[in-house]
């Protein structure tokens, strides 16, 4: 059968021949090789933004933990017996406004699945000077007790010129 075959014919069927193996060459090899080469690269890619994200987490986890080991520190140099509604009326005392204290309510929080508990004081200051108000928050933000102002409002008296009333929120954190 092959020998009634022209020449030409032969060769149309040579290339026809070269043409599907060309193509059975190319879809069976070279696409899949591609392919597997274009999922390699999508999972480095990924494994990539997943290594940057640990990276990341890490460097936020070591922060934390410094923050930690500072509190600690902080909170062995505290004395034993500390509380805020002493330190802040001592405090109160040595800035001479004692006799503004209206009003001092502690509350103390206990946090969950934590041998912390959040202490928090009230306190309501009528008649101050601005600079009396300022050197008794200084005094209260700059101390070594780890304490903070978590609110404050301040009113001006009708009274008398310059004076103020204020009314502030004093929290730590306690063992």
């Amino acid at each position: 059968m092959a020998k009634k075959l022209t020449r030409r014919e032969k060769y149309s069927i040579c290339a026809a021949l070269g043409a599907i193996g060309l193509f059975v060459l190319i879809q069976f090899v070279v696409f899949p090789h591609l392919d597997k080469r274009k999922r390699l690269e999508r999972a480095v890619q990924v494994k990539m933004g997943i290594l940057e994200e640990m990276v990341a987490l890490k460097s936020e986890y070591d922060a934390i933990q410094k923050r930690s080991d500072q509190s600690s520190i902080r909170f062995s140099k505290r004395e034993k017996d500390f509380t805020l509604f002493s330190f802040l009326d001592k405090l109160s005392g040595r800035v001479g406004i004692k006799e503004n204290i209206t009003y001092m309510k502690p509350s103390t929080t206990v946090q969950k699945d934590s041998p912390y508990k959040i202490s928090q004081v009230e306190m309501k200051l009528q008649g101050l000077t601005l600079q009396e108000l300022t050197t008794y928050l200084h005094m209260v933000e700059t101390s070594r007790n780890m304490v903070y102002i978590n609110k404050l409002s301040i009113l001006k008296t009708g009274k008398e010129k310059g004076l103020v009333d204020a009314v502030l929120q004093v929290e730590t954190t306690e063992i």
